[in-house]
């Protein structure tokens, strides 16, 4: 099995509130990632940040009930623009209530040659895990589509997250031009996120 290698560089980022193709026609290689620290809030603030990719610490919520956020719509009026969401994260994940977990930031890895969930997950570790507020979170900060810490072109965003039967999932996030496209899928050792795919950690 290849390795798969990450190599961390640390930013800090300041501000406001807050992926769905496998590419399973990849071939596997060697694999580097560039990473990136994004923290978030779900708290709006009064003022607009100067950088579009920045975030503030998540804060202590009640609750976060995936169905009141994750919903298709496209309109001009929606708090994030979601053009799709597949069946698995409607079966999988849309049900779930998150409880408080506290404050987190989560850390962004850039895949440099296609790899499975099984070899990230490796190499992640027990930091692996993020919750469907993260996700919402920085979905929030690019509702339609600008440029942010979430990867607007045609490569995944990709989140590892408990679904409501507590078992491990991939959440994939992708820009599909006029909405987030949101699909789920099982954990896999096939090498189906092609080079590109920005992959998020606590």
């Amino acid at each position: 099995m290849h390795q798969l290698s990450l190599t961390l560089s640390l930013i800090f980022l300041l501000a406001v509130q807050g992926f769905s193709v496998a590419a399973d026609d990849t071939k596997p290689g060697q694999s580097a990632v560039a990473a990136d620290r994004v923290a978030c809030s779900l708290q709006p603030k009064a003022v607009e940040p100067s950088d579009p990719s920045s975030t503030s610490a998540i804060p202590h919520v009640e609750k976060f009930v995936a169905k009141e956020h994750f919903k298709e719509d496209i309109a001009s009026s929606a708090p994030v623009k979601i053009s799709w969401l597949g069946a698995t994260f409607a079966k999988r994940f849309a049900n779930k209530i998150e409880d408080d977990a506290g404050g987190a930031s989560l850390q962004s890895y850039d895949l440099s040659a296609a790899s499975s969930d099984n070899e990230i997950l490796a190499k992640l570790g027990q930091s692996h895990e993020s919750r469907l507020a993260d996700i919402w979170c920085a979905l929030k900060q690019q509702p339609n589509g600008s440029r942010g810490s979430l990867e607007i072109s045609s490569k995944p965003n990709v989140f590892y997250v408990r679904d409501i039967a507590g078992e491990l999932g991939a959440v994939d996030v992708l820009w599909g031009g006029v909405g987030w496209e949101i699909g789920a899928s099982p954990v896999s050792d096939k090498p189906r996120w092609p080079a590109g795919t920005r992959v998020f950690s606590r």
